[in-house]
């Protein structure tokens, strides 16, 4: 037995009927002309329209209900959109020297800590660089000798001065001595700090990596992440700032969808986004506009919106999703859920609901609406605020009506 039929008897069905035929009578109507007892009065086809449903109805049934509300109509737009890596996530490294490469460790996909050597390149910056540190490191030690006998020099005319024995020029010129070797070892000292820095620059810290020598320059990674992008091959011949590698980390996504330029009025930043993975399409996420771009694509005519997702990434970069924008709200709307308005023989009607004791009582109402989206329609006539509608179940409950009406519920 239908679940809307449930509760309306047989006998009471064959009483409404019978009653009805009274009226046609009582108004002259006549039992000779067989088209006349065909046509229905009105309030028989009303009484189809309306059925009274138990509580175990409304469970079996699993009917969901809502209330037609004023709020600020919210626009909705549904687009596809992609995951991808945030570009302050992103460390674009190049080349640090003029060379050959003589090795890349890594492929697309892999992960790398930071401060790992990605590329080697043989240079003669290298060489040169580590050829200037040991001169300056000898340097070092030559004017530090120079700058303690310097010291020790002017410490013995010192005395001498105060025993009268030496001369104040010839104590004078002692301690010039001293302070010139002092200022020449820090000078000294100066250079190759300068040079320790370039080969620090150009091999980076710690030890070599397997396959290096003293003449590469290791190119190593600032951050830690995925390498996404390789432009590096070995026996390839680069300049300074020749793109090698690209790494970014997985963990900072960000959402990006491009909008047709007519659907984007009232999209702004800090709009909210719904967005599900194309694989699992009943699983939502949020996310939060961070940007609309100001001109539109002249080829698509679409605006790039960017949105920062909430929590952590549901998919990997370069993943599809279907994503729901929700724009400021404007203008003030009678809306109900898009799932309660359903269409009937020509009619747009939703389900009104009122409570009959542990059950409720359902009428299809005929309603007038305007602007939809993908969550909500806006009703303009026929319903009002605080009426409780069906949502879950409207298209059951339909089903049902359109039985009644054809004599299946009989």
């Amino acid at each position: 037995m239908p679940v809307l039929s449930a509760l309306v008897s047989r006998p009471s069905l064959r009483l409404l009927v019978g009653t009805a035929g009274l009226s046609l009578a009582a108004c002259g109507g006549s039992g000779d002309s067989a088209g006349d007892a065909a046509v229905p009065p009105a309030g028989a086809v009303a009484s189809l329209d309306t059925a009274t449903l138990s509580a175990d109805a409304v469970k079996i049934a699993g009917f969901t209900v809502d209330t037609a509300r004023t709020l600020p109509w919210q626009a909705t737009l549904s687009v596809p959109g992609r995951l991808e890596l945030d570009p302050n996530a992103l460390e674009t490294i190049g080349s640090i020297t003029e060379g050959r490469i003589t090795h890349v460790t890594v492929r697309v996909g892999d992960r790398v800590a930071a401060g790992q050597a990605l590329v080697m390149v043989h240079s003669h910056e290298i060489m040169d660089a580590r050829s200037a540190l040991r001169s300056s490191t000898a340097r070092v030690t030559a004017m530090q000798a120079e700058r303690d006998l310097a010291a020790t020099a002017a410490e013995r005319a010192q005395r001498l001065f105060d025993n009268k024995a030496m001369s104040r020029a010839d104590l004078e010129r002692a301690q010039v001595a001293r302070r010139v070797a002092e200022s020449t070892h820090e000078q000294a000292v100066a250079e190759r700090d300068r040079a320790e820095a370039l080969v620090e620059h150009l091999a980076g810290m710690g030890p070599l990596p397997a396959g290096a020598d003293e003449h590469d320059v290791i190119i190593r990674t600032p951050i830690g992440g995925v390498v996404t992008g390789r432009e590096a091959q070995p026996g390839t011949v680069v300049l300074p700032g020749t793109p090698l590698l690209t790494v970014g980390n997985p963990d900072r996504l960000q959402l990006e969808m491009h909008v047709p330029e007519q659907q984007s009025t009232g999209i702004d930043v800090g709009a909210t986004v719904r967005y599900a993975l194309t694989d699992h399409p009943d699983r939502f996420f949020d996310a939060t506009v961070i940007r609309v771009a100001p001109t539109v694509d002249t080829l698509t005519r679409t605006v790039q919106i960017i949105a920062q997702l909430k929590g952590k990434p549901a998919g990997r970069a370069e993943t599809f999703v279907q994503a729901n924008i929700s724009g400021k709200g404007t203008t003030a709307a009678l809306v109900v859920p898009a799932a309660a308005v359903q269409a009937l023989e020509g009619d747009t009607v939703v389900f009104v609901t009122e409570p009959r004791g542990a059950g409720m009582q359902v009428k299809a109402t005929r309603v007038r609406v305007g602007r939809r989206s993908v969550e909500k329609v806006e009703v303009l006539a026929g319903l009002d605020a605080g009426n409780a509608v069906v949502v879950r179940g409207a298209a059951i409950a339909k089903a049902e009506l359109l039985k009644r009406r054809s004599g299946g519920g009989e």
